[in-house]
């Protein structure tokens, strides 16, 4: 009987792919299937193997259990939902909430390569902001334990105090799984920046260096955090730390790097002739002081400067400019020279690595930010500032291209997105990740607040609404508008809610006890692997993440010798999901001739269930579907 290939369920195998990658650039070193042969290795590096016991590098107690952080697949899923989404079937904008090293496992098929640039604003360990515990392994089970979807004992995340021993390895065992995991998904020239403090600035560039290449730093932005000093007695005669940092790096080639720059000022061409509009600008100059330039007071139209000016450049330069009409004389005879809008450009700011308070805002101006857009109940104290979110966007992306941040908290970054976007008719995407921590400031609870979560979604659909009413407005105020002269209607106003859960699949947990009875128990449970509670889209969901293809991907239903299909990409993957095949279902897939389909393997059922099954594999090979599976 001929077989079916089952459809793996978890996410993508680190270690494999890593070696994957490895075997490209050192095919030799490799003996049976993806075995290295070390011995081999160092032969091939030479004198460039350190095999002294002491090295230069970063170490710290956790370490080594952070790689096996990365490489333990998810077997998690992300679940539609629908009823919090607006647009779910058209919108590219995604929010996930959830635990986000459970959620950057997830999205690893999917979204390999595909990221242009991550921010990313984590806990600075400060001693009483939120961090995660290392206590016991992170993984799906610990973040239902926490969001209290599963009875715990003891699961509980919380601050990470300095008087802990292990203060900044704690921290560093959370960023470091996240941070590797992360650069898997960034696109060749993409980029990655991280809001950091004092704190651990030193311990995330070392991090950076490690998993991105310290040539690869692009720069250390700083920018002014707070307007107002916060001393008080004794304490203003000490330096008030009023700054913070972005940490830039590239993921490679940094010199090859061209970022966008923005314009310092916005001209306008008053003025109008033959030749298109123009301002005005000077071409005279002082001629006083010590070195007077009689030489440059020549006369061009019969006008020749007084003895206090001259021209601003030498007899030709200048008689070039008369002569193509780029001078002209003002009522009182006194020339001026005409820049014209078709040639010009606005001047640019430079990338300084200090970013000028007028282009970044502060934390009390992110606060207000805030405010203006859900109201002052949040309970939030430290917020980004939307400017500095949106000068960093507009310096590392471009139309097109998708910033994911994995701790989004309030959701400044989608605000800045979805403001630029609406400014310049653009279609960047965003894939914002949080954890739904439970908020403790009563007063957010009252206003229905009850994680932070809440709050990032309560925002993002409050800039919609602020979106759309300038769109209804701009026939009104034209001016006034953030979208004048243009077309508005290719907007992305929406976003896909998704929620970190349980597969919906019941998959083999290999940690289990080894006693008999456990494992008798667990096998009578697989005979029915789908969970009854799964609902038909989280499953199509499912397979699509576990497939590699995007959450925003099209999805067509369509009908197939009665049998409902889902065709994936204009066809690209096929899903059926209904739990009894027939031949000409079957047929009909094939003749389609998709990449891939999936079935449920449970479809295949009756007493010709094993020559249905080998006459599916036949009809699919015959019309070139080579990657036929069930689940």
């Amino acid at each position: 009987m001929a077989t079916i290939d089952k459809q793996p369920l978890t996410s993508m195998n680190i270690t494999e792919e890593q070696l994957l990658n490895f075997k490209q650039l050192f095919p030799e070193v490799f003996t049976e299937g993806l075995k290295v042969d070390w011995e081999k290795l160092k032969l091939t590096l030479g004198e460039t193997v350190d095999t002294g016991k002491e090295r230069y590098g970063m170490n710290w107690p956790g370490k080594a259990d952070c790689f096996k952080t990365i490489q333990q697949p998810s077997i998690a899923t992300l679940v539609p939902a629908r009823e919090e989404s607006i647009d779910f079937d058209t919108t590219e904008n995604l929010f996930i909430e959830g635990d986000n090293l459970e959620v950057l496992k997830l999205l690893q098929k999917s979204y390999l390569g595909k990221v242009k640039m991550i921010y990313i604003d984590p806990p600075y360990n400060t001693g009483n902001d939120f961090i995660y515990p290392d206590n016991f392994s992170e993984n799906l089970q610990t973040y239902l334990e926490y969001t209290g979807q599963v009875d715990s004992e003891g699961r509980k995340f919380g601050t990470n105090a300095d008087t802990d021993g292990r203060f900044h390895s704690k921290w560093l065992n959370m960023m470091y799984p996240r941070l590797f995991l992360a650069k898997n998904l960034l696109c060749e020239d993409g980029i990655v920046c991280i809001s950091i403090g004092d704190n651990e600035l030193a311990n995330l560039i070392q991090v950076m260096n490690e998993i991105y290449g310290e040539e690869n730093q692009i720069c250390i932005f700083a920018w002014k955090s707070r307007a107002k000093p916060t001393n008080a007695g004794a304490a203003k005669y000490r330096p008030q730390k009023v700054s913070e940092y972005v940490v830039t790096y590239s993921k490679k080639n940094v010199e090859d790097h061209k970022f966008n720059v923005i314009s310092s000022k916005q001209r306008t061409y008053p003025n109008q002739d033959i030749d298109g509009k123009y301002r005005t600008t000077t071409i005279l100059t002082s001629n006083r002081g010590m070195f007077r330039r009689e030489t440059m007071r020549f006369e061009i139209a019969n006008f020749k400067p007084d003895e206090d000016f001259r021209w601003k450049a030498g007899y030709d330069f200048i008689k070039k400019l008369y002569d193509n009409n780029r001078i002209g004389f003002g009522d009182e005879g006194i020339p001026f020279e005409k820049k014209y809008e078709h040639e010009e450009k606005d001047p640019l700011y430079p990338l300084y690595t200090f970013v000028d308070p007028d282009l970044s805002g502060t934390a009390e101006q992110g606060k207000s930010d805030l405010n203006e857009i859900i109201g002052n109940k949040h309970g939030l104290d430290t917020v980004k500032p939307v400017n500095l979110m949106r000068y960093l966007i507009a310096t590392f992306s471009s139309n097109d291209d998708i910033v994911l941040d994995f701790f989004a908290g309030s959701g400044t970054i989608c605000q800045a997105i979805l403001e630029l976007n609406a400014e310049e008719i653009e279609q960047r995407k965003f894939i914002a990740v949080q954890l739904p921590q439970k908020h403790e400031v009563q007063e957010a609870i009252s206003a229905s607040f009850y994680t932070i979560a809440e709050i990032t979604k309560a925002r993002i659909k409050a800039v919609f609404s602020k979106i759309q009413k300038e769109k209804e407005n701009k026939s009104l105020k034209e001016a006034d508008s953030l979208f004048p002269n243009q077309n508005t209607e290719a907007l992305d106003l929406g976003f896909k809610v998704f929620k970190l859960d349980h597969s919906n699949f019941k998959i083999w947990d290999a940690t289990l006890e080894k006693e008999p009875e456990a494992i008798q128990q667990r096998l009578f449970e697989h005979i029915e692997h789908i969970s009854h509670e799964a609902a038909q889209e989280s499953i199509l969901y499912e397979l699509l993440l576990k497939s590699g293809f995007e959450l925003t991907t099209p999805i067509e239903k369509i009908n197939l010798a009665d049998k409902t299909v889902f065709s994936i990409a204009s066809g690209q993957l096929l899903i059926c999901l209904e739990k009894e095949l027939s031949h000409d279902c079957i047929k009909a897939m094939a003749e389609m001739q998709p990449t891939r389909v999936i079935c449920l393997d449970e479809a295949f059922t009756g007493t010709n269930a094993d020559a249905l099954k080998t006459n599916a594999v036949q009809i699919m090979k015959s019309k070139g579907v080579v990657n036929f599976r069930t689940v």
